[in-house]
């Protein structure tokens, strides 16, 4: 016969059973648990070599890109600094060709210093409308490119209630000489005192004009007491012309009727230094050619 358990035996077996059957389900997923972190510690493996992998990847792709960028950089440099030869070399080319196509004598310090031989005519003469000239019956002639500038200050001047009018403009070698030849007739060796000898005068050039006004007509040393004067002191620069013989200059003497036309740029200096043409040096003005008719 099979002898019974008692109650207690059953219930201490029974909790046996419980604690056995508890530590097996924890055993379980203690097992579970480190089976999974196993796999987690290979996948992290495996993530960590894919990274390392892709962050060469990437530092070989930034190293390259740096070093294209730089090969940019430098190609860039290249072609700014043979942008800037080839822009510097039209520069010149264009300099070059407007110095060619600018009479270099326009710049030139004559009167007594610089001559201009019997065959000098300027490139181009443009007749003077009379409605212009003090003399009327008498025709008078400019540089063609002068006159522009001309024509804008006498009529600013105009515009000014102060009437200005040429007395007289170009004269070739051969006008010069006989204008010289009949004030030495009259005045002896004192001419040589206001009036140049042919090839030494400024109006050869066609550049240089002598101005007056309709009051004082051909007196011309009435013209420093007039308010054309003093309004030529104040403005013919911004036209381009400047008082070749002021007072005290070594050459003739005093004209204020007298003016020739140099380019703005120059006129503009020379105003504002309080300094006169025959005062620069011949290289130094000739650097103002290129731009005399700009």
């Amino acid at each position: 016969m099979r002898k019974k358990i008692s109650q207690s035996q059953a219930v201490f077996v029974a909790s046996i059973v419980f604690i056995i059957a508890s530590f097996s389900f924890d055993g379980y997923q203690i097992w579970s648990m480190h089976v999974q972190n196993q796999i987690l510690q290979e996948q992290l493996v495996e993530l960590d070599q894919t990274a390392s992998f892709f962050q060469k990847g990437f530092v070989k792709f930034r190293d390259e890109n740096s070093a294209i960028l730089t090969i940019l950089r430098a190609e860039k440099e290249t072609n700014s600094l043979f942008q800037t030869q080839i822009a510097n070399i039209s520069s010149t080319v264009n300099t070059l060709d407007k110095l060619a196509k600018t009479d270099s004598e326009l710049l030139e310090k004559y009167s007594k210093v610089y001559f201009l031989n019997e065959n000098y005519i300027p490139p181009e003469l443009f007749d003077i409308p009379e409605n212009y000239l003090n003399i009327k019956d008498k025709p008078a002639q400019i540089y063609a490119k002068v006159w522009p500038y001309l024509l804008n200050m006498l009529d600013t001047a105009a515009k000014d209630a102060l009437p200005i009018q040429i007395l007289s403009a170009y004269r070739s070698f051969t006008e010069q000489s006989s204008l010289k030849s009949a004030y030495k007739v009259t005045y002896g060796s004192g001419a040589n005192k206001f009036s140049a000898d042919q090839g030494y005068s400024e109006h050869q050039l066609g550049t240089a004009i002598d101005l007056t006004t309709p009051k004082i007509g051909a007196v011309l040393s009435g013209m420093e007491k007039t308010d054309a004067y003093t309004w030529l002191q104040s403005n013919g620069y911004k036209y381009g012309f400047i008082l070749s013989y002021p007072k005290g200059n070594a050459y003739y003497i005093f004209e204020p009727w007298h003016w020739r036309f140099v380019g703005v740029a120059l006129a503009t200096r020379l105003h504002n230094e309080d300094k006169y043409f025959y005062d620069f040096d011949q290289r130094e003005i000739n650097q103002y050619l290129v731009n005399i008719f700009d």
